[in-house]
């Protein structure tokens, strides 16, 4: 059996795909320096101006095609586009510079980009110089068009596999919406922002190709095995057969699974397990409920912080979260506070006159920032604190390391409170603070923490690469990511044991919990609240029907003894699985 191509990267969901190639055009195209005579500037001119105009038409296409109840940064991301497209800065220079220098449209905009590139890299703002992606973004659109490219219509999207170097969260949305059935990027690892936005949405992914827009041809056939992390071309007849029975097997499993989705998540032997939803767009509400979830186990916001020039005000928030509330119908809402940094930045970190952080993981994010910045970190609490009063909101403080750290946070909280209460404005005094376990320095104080906070929540994907000095974005080293290294395990178990001592929840809300080999195992060590992409309920409630607490614990406990005795987990499947 043979195959044109074949590529092997990071599976990032159980989904299978089936679809011909798009390959997204993404950055600049290859550009010469060419100069034109004098009799030619009007219509150098005229096809430069056309070409703005066919790639805003085309933006703007984009964003009537987009569901209103879409995340409102999808068509702030577009606007931002077409915003830099009407610029002087792009428009006008470039006319300039084809007119005084007779420079051809597509080098007179080349030059008119490494000007505005240069501009943003001597910038301080690490914001700022981030801008200049989305120069790139633009110029590449329209140099694309010059070249004599069309943009792409949903149509050109529907039913196809995007192959692409890397995506944005809101590049990723869009072209869902667009119909989009898989996709497959060279960079990436399993726990990017990205790859858990596809996961969340339900989309197959594979990421991690090296050099996967030079492998895989446009308008090709593929296969995404997003289980496997691999990825066929021209699939032969038997290969597509045995994908589309996995496909059609999945859907039927689905349709089963669905049966029993009011059948409460108890084990052979009683015990209740709590399953709660992570959701961050406004679709995941729906599918939030309709997989009946206990609860949302968090809530993230970063998504109306992201592709803005300016935070959101109060009021934007709190027209957010009062929607969240409402769309749940009284479940539970755990909204956790603001967690920018590392892979998640936006324009609200304001300029400190400080060098960019060497290592942004370990240097100004979530709490930290938060801290640092209140005029970022006081609207956000006063739109959560007023949200509670429209139904059951838990506030959760994410990245904690130290009690100092959460007694400061906890003092701007009761301060928020008193200023509220002072203007009239309802909410809930006793709404639940939380705080999310995260570094092994929480995890190692995890007794203290609990008895300042009404509950806990371990966050797996900081806290095994805190613990295992493994960045999950390098794909370099993120194999070395390993749930199951015994110092991962024995944090969680300290953070577990440490809530029951304080006699208040603790749940898992990281990738981990939505992973049904590992549910077992935090099971059988203790959890009863799990927090998951919203698309993993169904086979996690199915888990828990089908499982016996008492056979649980007594795997975990052997298991346990024999990590203890051989200081590797490769006896784990032979378990849990």
């Amino acid at each position: 059996m043979t195959l044109s191509c074949q590529g092997i990267g990071i599976n990032t969901s159980r989904e299978v795909a089936i679809g011909d190639v798009y390959l997204l055009q993404q950055g600049i195209p290859e550009v010469t320096h060419r100069e034109i005579s004098e009799d030619l500037i009007q219509s150098e001119i005229e096809r430069f101006e056309n070409a703005l105009h066919i790639t805003s038409n085309h933006l703007r296409l984009v964003r009537e095609q987009i569901p209103t109840n879409t995340a409102l940064d999808i068509s702030e991301f577009i606007d931002t586009h077409l915003l830099m497209l009407e610029d002087y800065a792009i428009s006008q220079a470039t006319i300039n510079l084809i007119r005084e220098n007779l420079f051809s449209a597509e080098w007179a905009l080349q030059v008119r980009r490494d000007e505005l590139v240069r501009v943003f890299d001597e910038m301080d703002d690490p914001y700022l110089r981030t801008r200049k992606d989305d120069v790139d973004h633009v110029v590449g659109q329209v140099q694309f068009v010059l070249a004599g490219g069309k943009p792409q219509q949903q149509s050109d999207l529907n039913g196809r596999i995007v192959v692409a170097k890397d995506l944005t969260p809101a590049e990723t949305i869009m072209m869902k919406n667009q119909g989009v059935v898989a996709f497959v990027t060279e960079f990436g690892g399993p726990l990017s922002h990205t790859a858990i936005l596809a996961r969340s949405l339900g989309i197959p992914a594979v990421v991690g190709i090296h050099q996967a827009t030079s492998l895989f041809r446009h308008g090709e056939q593929l296969v995404v095995d997003g289980a496997q992390g691999v990825v066929l071309a021209d699939p032969t007849p038997r290969i597509l057969d045995y994908y589309r029975q996995r496909i059609e097997e999945r859907r039927l499993r689905e349709e089963e699974l669905r049966r029993r989705v009011d059948l409460p998540a108890l084990t052979i032997d009683g015990e209740q397990i709590f399953l709660h939803a992570n959701i961050e767009l406004p679709e995941d509400i729906e599918i939030t409920l309709n997989n009946r979830a206990d609860g949302v186990g968090l809530f993230r916001t970063e998504f109306l912080f992201m592709n803005r020039p300016t935070p959101p005000t109060e009021e934007e928030q709190l027209e957010a979260y009062r929607e969240a509330v409402k769309g749940l119908g009284g479940i539970p809402l755990t909204i956790r506070t603001l967690d920018l940094g590392m892979d998640k930045t936006t324009g609200s970190i304001t300029d400190s006159g400080c060098m960019p952080a060497i290592n942004p993981a370990l240097g100004l994010r979530a709490i930290r920032l938060c801290l640092k910045e209140p005029e970022l970190f006081i609207p956000q609490l006063r739109a959560i604190l007023r949200a509670s009063a429209e139904g059951p909101v838990r506030l959760m403080l994410p990245m904690l390391s130290g009690i100092q750290e959460l007694k400061q946070a906890l003092r701007m909280i009761e301060r928020t409170k008193e200023e509220l209460h002072n203007a009239d404005l309802p909410f809930d005094a006793d709404i639940p603070i939380g705080g999310m376990i995260e570094v092994p320095a929480a995890a190692l104080a995890a007794d203290s923490f609990a008895r300042h906070l009404d509950f806990l929540s371990i966050g797996t994907n900081d806290l095994i690469q805190y613990t295992l000095a493994v960045d999950r974005m390098d794909e370099e080293v993120n194999f070395l990511f390993d749930p199951l290294h015994p110092s991962v395990l024995h944090l969680i178990q300290r953070t577990i044991d440490a809530a029951n001592r304080a006699g208040i929840p603790v749940s898992m809300c990281g990738e981990m919990a939505g992973e049904p080999r590992y549910a077992r195992l935090l099971i059988g060590m203790g959890l009863r609240e799990l927090s998951m992409q919203p698309s993993a309920l169904l086979e996690a409630r199915e888990l828990v029907r089908q499982s016996s607490l008492s056979t649980l614990q007594q795997r975990t406990a052997e298991f346990f003894r024999q990590l203890e005795a051989s200081g590797d987990s490769g006896h784990f499947d032979s378990l849990f699985d």
